[in-house]
């Protein structure tokens, strides 16, 4: 019995002296683990946020480049009817938002929703109004139906796209 007390006096502060090495050596490599995982996320942010900027400056060019006053600057044309101006308009929009469709990547569902709510509007805005005309009257007569088709609009779908661009921007 006196050989038991004696083991048990060398035995129990060693277990107990074992138990507290392994609970802090756990506790150091938990705590290494989340520095490890905050790095991994600084440096993740540190890549992504250069793209996600880049991203709202693609979309925000490109709603620029659709807006119907825009389009019209660019492509009218007095030799276009206006069949020709109408498929060059949707043409044009339809070749932006391809170039510009990876950008969905880096900003939000809702920023790219309202994104693509814009684009869709506007082609169904001229197609709309180059139905009221003829396929051969001049270029102009679409043109100036177009621009007093936005005006009468209850609002601009790429302002209120770019609005939601610019918020996500905010937030970065």
């Amino acid at each position: 019995m006196n050989g038991l007390t004696e083991i048990l006096k060398i035995t129990l502060p060693s277990l107990v002296m074992l138990v507290m090495v392994w609970f802090l050596v756990k506790k150091y490599f938990e705590q290494e683990e989340r520095k490890r995982h905050v790095q991994s996320i600084i440096k993740n942010q540190e890549l992504i946020t250069p793209l996600r900027l880049q991203a709202c400056e693609r979309i925000i060019l490109f709603l620029e480049r659709i807006s119907p006053d825009s389009l019209l600057l660019r492509f009218n044309r007095p030799s276009y009817n206006c069949k020709q101006l109408q498929t060059e308009l949707i043409n044009s929009i339809r070749a932006e938002y391809e170039h510009n469709i990876s950008q969905q990547l880096y900003i939000s569902v809702t920023g790219w929703e309202m994104v693509k709510m814009a684009k869709n509007n506007i082609i169904h805005l001229i197609n709309t109004t180059a139905e009221g005309l003829r396929p051969d009257d001049p270029s102009a007569n679409l043109s100036m139906a177009i621009m007093e088709a936005v005006r009468r609009l209850p609002k601009n779908y790429t302002s209120e796209a770019l609005k939601r661009i610019k918020e996500e921007l905010d937030l970065l």
